[in-house]
């Protein structure tokens, strides 16, 4: 018997279902990142004064900003772990220590928070090492770069330990209470079973936050680290053209955040589970 037309499943008809999509298609909006990528090119290749000078200048801007951003990133994914983790501690002590730390960093602005880190902090351990007679301590001086990547670690650090809480807080209890009953004590059901589905359902906040941590970067610039911000303010101040200057220092910042979007979109797509 001739099966009916109608009862023949056709390629376009199960797309429409869900989960039902290829996730090797690619992203449309690839295209605006080639788009902005094609600007830049056409414009260091038309106009070698100052559209390309402007990119050889700040071309070692680029790879600081993108440093301080990887290494300031894992920090904060620990930190943020931890901070999340002991906000959800039964242990008073702890949960109060990590509730106080989210309350009082989210509360400073970020800047203020390099700033500290970057004239403060060492005055503080100078008089330490002095009062202490200890001459590493007191002859201590800041590293522009590190002391960055701290400021930026323990603002986003608090900012993040909340999104983990929340993604442990969205896994149903059963799922711990079944781990519980096939004998895992409470760290192996956490590590087991509850922080890698939390893990998927904070991804995206996640990259959003990572994106950020790259746009906020460019507040390093005030505490002497050689970013793509600080040198394009070089550039600037040597050549007098604002407009090209900060213009191109704009499309280069939006490659950057871009590609970190697309990526970060492809990996919710290859993670992404159906409730």
């Amino acid at each position: 018997m001739e099966e009916q037309p109608e009862l023949r499943p056709t390629r376009s008809k199960l797309a429409y279902l869900p989960g039902a999509e290829s996730l090797m298609r690619i992203d449309p909006w690839w295209g605006l990142l080639v788009l902005v990528i094609g600007l830049i090119v056409l414009l260091v290749t038309i106009s070698a004064d100052p559209f390309r000078n402007i990119v050889v200048f700040v071309s070692d801007g680029i790879a600081v900003t993108v440093f301080i951003t990887v290494s300031a990133f894992i920090f904060i994914l620990i930190a943020g772990m931890l901070g999340g983790l002991g906000r959800l501690s039964r242990n008073w002590f702890i949960h109060g220590v990590a509730t106080l730390y989210v309350e009082i960093v989210r509360g400073i602005p970020l800047l203020v928070q390099l700033l500290g880190w970057y004239f403060a902090f060492p005055a503080i351990v100078q008089g330490i090492g002095r009062w202490l007679n200890f001459p590493a301590m007191a002859n201590y001086q800041s590293n522009a770069i590190f002391t960055a990547i701290v400021g930026l670690t323990v603002c986003y650090g608090a900012y993040m330990s909340e999104i983990y809480r929340a993604g442990i807080q969205s896994i149903p209890k059963g799922q711990a209470e079944a781990a519980r009953s096939l004998g895992m004590t409470h760290f192996q059901s956490m590590r087991h079973v509850i922080l890698p589905q939390a893990v998927r359902v904070i991804l995206p906040p996640v990259g959003n936050e990572l994106i950020a941590l790259l746009k906020d970067s460019c507040l390093v610039s005030v505490v002497a680290v050689a970013d793509l911000t600080r040198r394009g303010r070089e550039f600037m101040a040597v050549h007098f053209n604002p407009i090209e200057v900060w213009s191109m220092v704009a499309l280069l910042y939006l490659v950057l955040t871009l590609f970190l979007t697309r990526g970060v979109a492809w990996i919710e797509k290859k993670v992404h589970f159906e409730r």
